[in-house]
Order: C-alpha cells, then structure tokens, then sequence
C-alpha cells in the first residue's frame, strides 16, 4: 500500500475486519490494470509533475487501454449488486484518479447500478 495512513486498506487486515462485521469480500484480479497500463499512468503523471496522492485524473491513454484491453472483455454481471449495497474499495482520494471509477461507470451504464463516490 501507500504508507501506513493507508495500513487499514491491507488486503489480510481488511478482509478481516470485514469478516469480523459480517460483511463478504471478493477479489477480481481480471479487473486490475496491466504493468503497461501503470506505466502509461506514471509516464503522464511524470509529465504533469504529480504523484500517485496528488493525481486528480487518469491518463486519456491509461484510460483507452483500459477500456478495450480490460473492461471490453470483462464480465461484470457477477458483481453486480442484487438487492444489497456494494463498495469498490480505493484508496485515492478523487474516484477520477482510480480505474474503479471506469468500472463503476460501465456498472451504471450497463446495468443500472447506482453509483455513490465517496470523497474525504
């Protein structure tokens, strides 16, 4: 993760919690950008002078790889919400700065989620 501010978001320890609360976790791995898709990322964040906690958006390239290479093969039926609340968990401040943010998008467009951003 991104220092120990960011310590409860651990995979092991968050999971747990979650557990303690009653509250089911899923990892989707086929939804997580490529090393070359982070590297398009940091390449445009190097140019504009900002780093991963000052990032308010996403790289127009980032984000059209992403959208063909990932979210055009992807599935999402399975973690479509049916009759409860479901959370996408990131740790960046501005949902535009997250690839979490296109997948909630295409949830709403494709399947009617209602999306709810939740900002500091």
């Amino acid at each position: 993760m991104r220092g120990p501010e960011y310590a409860w978001a651990n995979s092991q320890r968050l999971q747990a919690l979650l557990a303690e609360a009653g509250i089911g976790y899923e990892h989707h791995p086929e939804l997580a950008p490529t090393t070359e898709m982070r590297r398009l990322q940091y390449a445009e964040d190097d140019r504009q002078g900002v780093g991963k906690r000052s990032r308010h958006e996403l790289a127009a390239e980032y984000v059209r790889h992403y959208l063909v290479e990932i979210l055009a093969r992807a599935d999402l039926a399975p973690i479509v919400p049916r009759g409860s609340v479901s959370a996408l968990f990131c740790v960046e401040a501005d949902p535009e700065a997250c690839h979490r943010s296109l997948i909630a998008e295409r949830l709403a467009e494709e399947h009617g989620v209602v999306v709810e951003h939740l900002r500091p």
